[in-house]
């Protein structure tokens, strides 16, 4: 280091000499370690250019950690900290691009160094940025560092696609698939991971969900191969997670398909004006690498895509409304017609409702959202589809298989015909090229280029074919659409259809459901179908009977008797042959609700000598009402439930003396509290 000693001044020899090391990656403090213990040996240098230990700090908390960003490494901003404060004499590095791979991180830093006298050192010499020589050199030395890492980067870039492209390229393999010992995609030789992995498919092929799978492992363990680390490579078991399921059920791999760049890095620009790097999912006609069958596969790439589109069906964070296990057959499909928003499916006391939640959630007052019984819905949607699959259907959608059919066939002519002469005019360029003498290169190079010409045209209308045959409705056949109009019913009704078949079943033929009813009694609900067809028609649903309109007759029987006790009144409605709303027999707490629902009071209990009520024990000592229920209950008051239900206390003159005396003892029970009891209880 020619010419350090004039540069470096007891100024700086003052203040703090600090070592900045970094590797760029674990790896690279794993392997390179003669690097590393350069890096370090850099103190070493800083005490014999006259630098005192205790002034020598290293900063080595970006071990492992890229230089592209300043962001994400914590010791390089200690450093500029350091430096902004004045604390800092010298910055030692191993080179340049070890403190910044970023021209703007390094730029800055190399402008705060030039404010505060700091001195940067590597292993070429001492720099002053006052000087500017130094500045210039320092500023160039940092722009071919950021040259070679984007000519470095790019290098094994292509690189790495070349070798992708060839299907070559060897990355971390899914649990079910090894590299034998040519580097190629096998199975796992161990029957125990293979049958776990086809074990997934074939469940997810039964029950149709992710979750479904996971409640099907429960008691199962499932392998997982790790990756990094001490244990890297090996296999362990433990439990099936619902994103394990959906890794390996949209993973092309599983299906025979090799592939590269499914996903890319983004970068984006924080408001604090900080970097932010996020993996993002590219779609498939995007990928830049896709190689069919290129080995053995435990799906095939039909089922792969018939799993992602039942994947993209389920996912309700989307939109979509998949088909679930309850009751209510129109979930997710119900619209209110006053907000116009989608009810929501709860099952309050056993029994599905739909529910229009979104004026109590938004605060917002629209009296007419409310509540609807689910099965009084469903048995209407259910019973006009019912009506609509009928012979009469059946025959018009035969009519319309037929005119399907015939024009599928017309349509697929034309590709044949498209196709055949395309074929013919590929056969006859390639006749013309065989026929030219190779030595008429000027009219062989023409008849070569017009061969290629009519290859490619016919590689289009071989794609075109095969995408007319792929597009496709694949048609039942006359006698099954004959055979569904009579056992459809049956089918619909029998036990052994589940909730989920009957609401796949809603979905295949209608779109959305549309609900509008008023809180008037005697309204009528009014169900709108949306079809899938575009047809709408409506119904008028007659709204359930409240369970007390349903025992007028017995209502009035109780006015006429009220003088009577709930017990004698329940046998004397049983008498009569009376039943409640639910066609139940009467009972005692049946002819209480009827009194509570129509506002009739009960008889008036008939006390004995020496026998008051809680309220009118409570009264008399100045107490609350749950004071006495409470001495009832530890037995400091003798009670007994009369033929009514009521309470009778037992309230000699002796007993209120003590209960006078138990109040006057009570720290909690204060004067004015018990004025204000008595206020309460008048």
């Amino acid at each position: 280091m020619m010419g350090s000693q004039n540069k470096i001044t007891s100024q700086h020899l003052e203040r703090m000499a600090i070592v900045y090391v970094r590797q760029s990656s674990l790896a690279q403090v794993r392997e390179n370690r003669e690097s590393t213990a350069r890096q370090y040996g850099l103190a070493d240098e800083a005490r014999r250019l006259g630098w005192a230990p205790c002034l020598i700090q290293v900063i080595d908390a970006d071990q492992g950690v890229s230089g592209r960003s300043a962001d994400a490494r914590k010791g390089f901003q200690e450093l500029v900290r350091r430096v902004c404060l004045g604390e800092a004499g010298a910055v030692f590095g191993l080179e340049i691009s070890r403190l910044a791979r970023s021209s703007a991180d390094l730029q800055r830093l190399l402008e705060f160094c030039s404010l505060t006298g700091t001195l940067i050192v590597d292993a070429d010499g001492v720099y002053d940025l006052q000087n500017f020589n130094d500045r210039l050199l320092l500023g160039l030395k940092g722009t071919m560092s950021e040259a070679e890492l984007h000519i470095l980067a790019g290098r094994l870039q292509e690189s790495k696609r070349a070798a992708a492209k060839r299907g070559e390229l060897r990355s971390p393999l899914p649990v079910g698939y090894v590299y034998d010992a040519d580097g190629r995609t096998v199975m796992d030789p161990s029957d125990e991971i293979r049958a776990a992995v086809a074990a997934v498919f074939s469940a997810f092929e039964v029950v149709g969900s992710a979750y479904g799978v996971v409640g099907t492992f429960k008691d199962r363990p499932f392998p997982r191969r790790a990756f990094g680390g001490a244990w890297s490579g090996e296999v362990r078991w433990g439990r099936l997670t619902h994103s394990r399921v959906v890794q390996i059920l949209s993973n092309p791999s599983y299906a025979g398909a090799y592939t590269y760049g499914r996903y890319h890095a983004q970068r984006s620009v924080c408001p604090d004006g900080s970097l932010k790097t996020k993996i993002g999912r590219r779609s498939r006609q995007d990928w830049p690498v896709l190689l069919k069958d290129h080995h053995a596969a435990y799906v095939t790439w039909e089922t792969y895509l018939a799993n992602e589109q039942r994947l993209a069906a389920n996912d309700n964070r989307r939109g979509a409304r998949p088909p679930r296990e309850g009751a209510a057959l129109l979930q997710g499909m119900v619209r209110w017609g006053s907000c116009g928003k989608a009810m929501s499916t709860d099952h309050p006391y056993g029994r599905p409702t739909y529910d229009c939640c979104h004026a109590r959630a938004d605060h917002i007052q629209t009296p007419g959202c409310r509540s609807v019984m689910a099965e009084t819905v469903d048995s209407a949607v259910a019973n006009r589809v019912l009506a609509v699959i009928s012979t009469d259907e059946i025959r018009l959608a035969l009519a319309a298989a037929d005119e399907v059919k015939v024009r599928d066939a017309s349509r697929s002519r034309a590709f044949e015909l498209q196709l055949e002469r395309a074929r013919y005019e590929a056969g006859r360029a390639e006749r013309s090229f065989n026929a030219c003498e190779p030595e008429n290169r000027l009219v062989a190079r023409t008849l070569e280029q017009r061969w290629e010409e009519k290859l490619q045209v016919l590689a289009e209308a071989e794609s075109a074919w095969v995408t007319a045959q792929a597009d496709k409705a694949p048609l039942a056949s006359r006698d099954e659409l004959e055979a569904l109009a009579e056992d459809f019913p049956r089918l619909w009704a029998a036990s052994s259809t589940s909730f989920k078949d009957r609401k796949r079943i809603l979905r295949a033929l209608i779109a959305d459901v549309t609900l509008l009813s008023r809180q008037d009694p005697e309204e009528c609900i009014r169900v709108g179908i949306h079809w899938r067809s575009g047809a709408v028609e409506e119904l008028v649903v007659a709204r359930p009977v409240r369970y007390s309109r349903t025992a007028r007759g017995a209502t009035e029987l109780v006015q006429l008797l009220s003088d009577r006790s709930a017990d004698e009144l329940a046998a004397e409605l049983n008498a009569k042959g009376l039943k409640t709303g639910k066609g139940r027999p009467f009972n005692a707490q049946a002819v209480r609700w009827l009194r509570h629902a129509h506002r009739i009071p009960p008889p008036k209990p008939h006390f004995g000598p020496g026998e008051l009520a809680v309220a009118d024990v409570a009264a008399q000592l100045g107490i609350s009402s749950v004071t006495v229920y409470d001495w009832i209950e530890k037995k400091h008051l003798d009670a007994q439930r009369g033929p009514d239900g009521r309470l009778r206390v037992a309230f000699s003159a002796e007993v209120l003396q003590a209960c006078q005396q138990r109040v006057a003892n009570s720290h909690h029970l204060k004067p004015r509290n018990r004025k204000r009891t008595v206020g309460e209880a008048v």
